[in-house]
């Protein structure tokens, strides 16, 4: 990247991202007037930046001489061709690449602004170094040199169709996938069930029981409503949903609708009433159960956190038996990349937008998500698809990830606000919520708490702040990979992993818990399992269900990926 690039420049580039909302090209500014303001600085940069220039250099002359120097491409996939390495030219430039990164980072990091500023200033100016990496340029890249010389450049004729096509059908991205191959209750969201209740805000999906006999206590499941709830039941081998059931769990799932703009009024309140509470009545109702097991996930484990301390608060903190929260924030304090979008300018900027038609549209957040790693989610299928004429691949996560949902505009503030802006959950008494004050300290459900070692937006410390804020026993557990493939974790799979003991204590910080824990291999699903049947319940016949049509339901269809019939 070249440092020298003009701000107008990098804020241009950032609006082309979609992104300015969160401000991010003043915060480029404020870095430039700040290093300005500082000669020394400036000038102690300079030098610095000046000999590496100098090293590269001679590691260039090294090269081309045929002595050996450091490989600069080991580790980054980007440049995972030998060529890379090998060709002296090629070797350079991307050391080169990684010199000035490193400068462009370090006068960030050096700069004198508030940490709210310099963090979104880092982000910037790292969606900008990868814009300009090497492997972004077609004639350098020597995987897509070869693609176009083995196929006498029929590539680049398939690259430009798809970059056509992904201008005129997917708002000039590179598609992620190939959703062709992908059909809801058919080889996604296929666990035989029905929909046994529905209102104006989820369907309830009863989940046909698979054992002989099933555990007498329930197992509801909480989804996030950012995407469709079938993260939680993805594929036949890879459904967390399969796996309960064939654990004679007799489960129910959450199913959000896709609200439009007559749903803009719909705010927390709402989507605890209508949502999680609902479906709570339902379950009971339907089975006469007086305890549920609670499985939730991201926004859904936040929200069901919040029932918790709710139904504690009225004294019905018993209903719910256990509950496990998966890659769930409770306690914002640690907010992960997410915390680059979440200060007071930018939620009034995106509220503005978002009244406008009265809702947050899903490509937005689903741009922002890929924006947080745009060297793997945005530049590498440029790569790929563009580039090399390839098409992206059939896989069913990212078939999910690009089936998100409409998110309300109060309900939307009202979460960006009390969570991420004011942390308000986990304070007794700041948040409050049907007129009823929020104390987690008043939760004595067990808790399974699970984060994942990778998760950008969940940070794993942050997940295990959870079992520090509630009254009752918790359990924690760590395991391998990110936000979404460290939930879809099915036994069997190769290299992985998790840390876990008996019981987190309350004043043992994150590190400390690491450091006492133990690592085993295979997935957590299986602990989950052993901690769920402790709380399961007697086993015996399956409850009777009423008739409704068959799952994955209605809601999941509404802007799906798959048109309904």
């Amino acid at each position: 990247m070249n440092v020298t690039v003009a701000p107008e420049e990098l804020g241009y580039g950032i609006d082309v991202t979609g992104l300015d909302p969160a401000s991010l090209s003043d915060a480029l500014r404020a870095v430039v007037a700040d290093v300005m303001t500082d000669p020394m600085r400036m000038s102690t940069w300079l030098a610095g930046f000046a000999l590496a220039e100098q090293n590269v250099g001679l590691n260039m002359l090294r090269r081309l001489s045929g002595q050996e120097a450091a490989a600069p491409a080991n580790g980054d996939k980007r440049f995972a061709e030998p060529e890379w390495s090998t060709n002296p030219i090629l070797a350079g430039v991307v050391e080169d690449y990684r010199a000035r990164t490193q400068a462009a980072l370090q006068l960030v990091d050096a700069s004198r602004l508030p940490e709210v500023t310099r963090r979104k200033a880092r982000f910037a100016m790292q969606l900008m170094c990868d814009a300009f990496a090497p492997s972004n340029v077609p004639w350098l890249n020597p995987g897509v040199v070869k693609e176009a010389t083995e196929t006498d450049g029929m590539s680049l004729v398939r690259g430009l169709q798809n970059f056509l096509d992904d201008v005129r059908e997917n708002g000039g991205y590179p598609r992620q996938v190939d959703k062709s191959g992908f059909e809801l209750g058919v080889n996604i969201a296929a666990t035989p069930g029905r929909v046994v209740m529905r209102n104006e805000l989820i369907e309830l999906i009863a989940y046909d029981p698979q054992t002989p006999q099933v555990h007498a206590v329930p197992l509801l499941c909480s989804p996030p409503w950012i995407n469709k709830y079938y993260i939680m039941d993805l594929a036949p081998g890879r459904s967390f949903v399969e796996w309960a059931v064939g654990h004679g769990h007799q489960t129910f799932m959450i199913s959000y609708r896709n609200p439009g703009e007559s749903m803009a009024h719909y705010s927390m309140d709402d989507y605890l009433r209508e949502g999680v509470l609902a479906a709570l009545d339902a379950v009971q109702e339907i089975t006469g159960a007086p305890r549920v097991n609670v499985a939730a996930l991201c926004l859904g484990g936040t929200l069901a956190v919040i029932a918790m301390a709710y139904l504690a608060a009225h004294g019905q903190g018993e209903r719910i038996a256990s509950a496990a929260l998966t890659n769930t924030l409770v306690d914002f304090s640690i907010p992960g990349d997410l915390g680059v979008f979440t200060d007071e300018d930018t939620i009034a900027r995106l509220e503005s937008r978002m009244r406008e038609r009265g809702y947050l549209d899903p490509a937005e957040m689903a741009r922002t998500f890929d924006w947080m790693r745009s060297s793997d989610l945005i530049w590498g299928y440029v790569v790929n698809n563009w580039f090399k004429g390839k098409q992206p691949p059939a896989f069913d996560i990212l078939a999910w990830n690009n089936d998100s949902t409409r998110m309300p505009v109060e309900m939307h503030s009202e979460y960006l606000r009390a969570c991420y802006l004011h942390n308000a959950i986990v304070k007794p008494g700041a948040f409050s919520i049907g007129d009823t004050p929020i104390d987690l300290g008043k939760i004595m459900t067990p808790l399974y708490v699970l984060g994942a070692e990778n998760d950008h937006i969940a940070q794993w410390q942050a997940t295990y702040l959870t079992t520090q804020h509630v009254g009752g026993e918790s359990k924690y557990v760590l395991t391998n990979s990110g936000h979404i493939a460290g939930i879809v974790n099915p036994p069997g799979a190769k290299k992985t992993w998790h840390y876990v003991k008996p019981l987190a204590r309350h004043g043992e910080s994150a590190q400390e818990w690491l450091e006492t824990a133990d690592r085993h291999s295979g997935s957590w699903w299986e602990d989950w399992a052993r901690w769920a049947q402790q709380h399961g319940g007697p086993m015996r016949e399956p409850y009777p269900m009423p008739q409704g049509e068959p799952a994955p339901g209605r809601y999941v269809r509404e802007g799906s990926i798959e048109v309904p019939a």
